[in-house]
């Protein structure tokens, strides 16, 4: 299950990713917003980044005017890793190196096409593991407050 939400700045994003979620039958929850009038953007990476920490959802997507603000409030939940992405490499190693749980993309930044494009790239493409493993888990440390520095 997908947790999918955004602020008025990410809204169109939002249902344009909602449209292929559907056309590829993936299920979802939208935890907002309903439309483009001003809403703060913490309520919403709140709610979906909730979901994801409590395991109510596997992955998200959260939207807002640069990707920014609304990735900064996710991250400050428990075991998520939100990445800021605006092209495909950064999608690619967002998954692949950073087992990147949220996918946070800007509606002033990109247009719904490519914002498609990289949630099929977010979506599709999976954690390599390995040496990445050992840095997932000092991300967990510093989380958790017993990152030992060397």
């Amino acid at each position: 299950m997908i947790a999918i939400g955004c602020d008025h700045g990410g809204f169109n994003l939002k249902e344009a990713i909602k449209k292929y979620l559907d056309e590829k039958k993936v299920p979802y929850k939208d935890f907002g917003t309903a439309d483009c009038n001003s809403v703060d953007y913490p309520y919403y990476a709140y709610r979906v980044a909730n979901e994801i920490s409590n395991g109510n959802c596997t992955k998200g997507v959260l939207c807002c005017g640069t990707g920014i603000g609304i990735a900064i409030a996710a991250n400050k939940i428990k075991g998520i890793r939100a990445a800021v992405c605006d092209d495909e490499f950064t999608t690619e190693m967002a998954r692949k190196h950073n087992d990147a749980n949220i996918l946070c993309l800007g509606g002033r930044v990109i247009d719904e096409k490519k914002a498609v494009l990289l949630m099929d790239i977010f979506l599709n493409t999976s954690f390599d593991g390995g040496r990445h493993n050992k840095r997932i888990e000092q991300i967990s440390q510093i989380e958790n407050g017993i990152f030992k520095i060397n």
